[in-house]
């Protein structure tokens, strides 16, 4: 299983795309993992990933707690299945993409800038392994 993490838009605060980049660092450690900026217009997800679960954040979506997440997770590791998560830009997700996502997340009844999501959505995804290794992290 590998972890794609996509996002729209330009990374523009060093410093929050510094907390993303130092959790997906960590997560390396149990999964091949990779975060870039797509330009929707330039990228097919579907054909690139045919047969990844694709997970979209939507702040109108259903969110999940730490332990449903982890279970997400879990289970793309048992099923040997890459997930590719979307993070949207400053307009959201291209409309199209959203009735062809696989599940769509909120991280929080809140809205938060596209980039500090990002960060929200790289700890989690590491906070889900070190879960599921039994690391005290978080505790």
């Amino acid at each position: 299983m590998k972890i794609f993490v996509y996002f729209i838009g330009k990374p523009k605060d060093p410093h929050i795309n510094a907390v993303a980049e130092d959790f997906l660092g960590r997560v390396a450690r149990y999964a091949p993992v990779e975060m870039r900026e797509i330009r929707p217009e330039r990228t097919d997800l579907w054909a690139r990933h045919p047969s990844a679960r694709k997970i979209f954040l939507d702040p109108a979506a259903k969110p999940l707690d730490s332990a449903g997440f982890t279970a997400l997770i879990a289970k793309g590791e048992m099923e040997g299945r890459d997930l590719v998560f979307l993070v949207g830009g400053h307009d959201g997700l291209p409309p199209v993409w959203v009735g062809r996502a696989d599940r769509l997340l909120s991280l929080s009844a809140m809205t938060f800038p596209h980039e500090l999501a990002r960060a929200m959505l790289a700890e989690q995804i590491y906070r889900a392994f070190a879960t599921l290794r039994g690391h005290p992290y978080p505790r």
